[in-house]
C-alpha cells in the first residue's frame, strides 16, 4: 500500500484526523501518524456553539504516532494531511516538520490541509500566492505569508485540496483522495 502522512500533534482535531485516517484505507493507502515524537497524543473536538464567539473544545480520542518528524524521509510517501486543531500552533515550529512540508510542495504531491493546519504550511513558506480555504481565525496567518484565502468547502489549487473545518470534509477529502488515486496509477504505468 503507498503510505500518505497525516500530521498531527497533542490537541490535534479528532474529527479532522480521523476521518482522513480512515478514508485513505478505504482506498488502499496506508496512513501514517507522524508528529514530533513517536508517542500517544491527545486529540481534542473543537465546535462553536452558538452565541459563542470562540471555539469551545472537549476532550477527544487519542491516537498513536507511529513516526517522529526527525525520522520521516518524506519520499517514501504519497501525499501529505495537515489536521487541524491547536496543533498546528505548536508544531509548525518543528524543523523537521518544515523540511518535511517543503518536500511535498517542491515535489507536487497531494497535499490535503483542513483548519488551522494551513499553519504549518504558511510557517514553511509554502503557500505564496495559492489559494487555500482555513477557517477564518487562520485567514491572518495565510494571508501574512502570502497566501489568498478563500472561504469555500473545498478549494483546489494545482496540487492542494483544502477546507475550513471538519464541516467540509465530505467537500474536499474525496478530491484529496483522487488525487492520490490518480499519482498512483500513474506511478504503475
Amino acid at each position: 500500500m503507498d503510505k500518505v502522512l497525516i500530521i498531527v500533534g497533542d490537541a490535534t482535531e479528532t474529527v479532522d484526523t480521523l476521518y482522513p485516517y480512515y478514508r485513505l484505507q478505504e482506498d488502499g493507502f496506508q496512513p501514517v501518524v507522524a508528529a514530533p515524537e513517536k508517542r500517544l497524543y491527545q486529540m481534542v473536538m473543537h465546535e462553536v456553539r452558538p452565541g459563542w464567539t470562540i471555539t469551545k473544545e472537549w476532550e477527544g480520542y487519542t491516537i498513536n504516532a507511529e513516526v517522529a518528524f526527525a525520522d520521516v524521509n518524506p519520499e517514501e510517501y504519497a501525499g501529505i494531511f495537515f489536521s487541524g486543531g491547536r496543533a498546528p500552533e505548536y508544531i509548525r515550529y518543528d524543523d523537521d516538520l518544515v523540511r518535511i512540508t517543503r518536500h511535498f510542495f517542491d515535489a507536487g504531491k497531494p497535499i490535503a490541509c483542513v483548519c488551522h493546519g494551513v499553519e504549518i504550511p504558511a510557517y514553511a513558506d509554502c503557500v505564496k500566492g495559492r489559494r487555500m480555504a482555513t477557517v477564518p481565525k487562520c485567514k491572518f496567518d495565510l494571508e501574512v505569508c502570502g497566501g489568498i484565502f478563500v472561504d469555500e468547502p473545498c478549494v483546489i489549487d494545482g496540487n492542494v485540496v483544502s477546507g475550513r473545518t471538519f464541516h467540509d470534509h465530505g467537500h474536499y477529502v474525496g478530491h484529496w483522495i483522487r488525487m492520490l488515486v490518480e499519482a498512483r496509477e500513474a506511478a504503475a504505468v
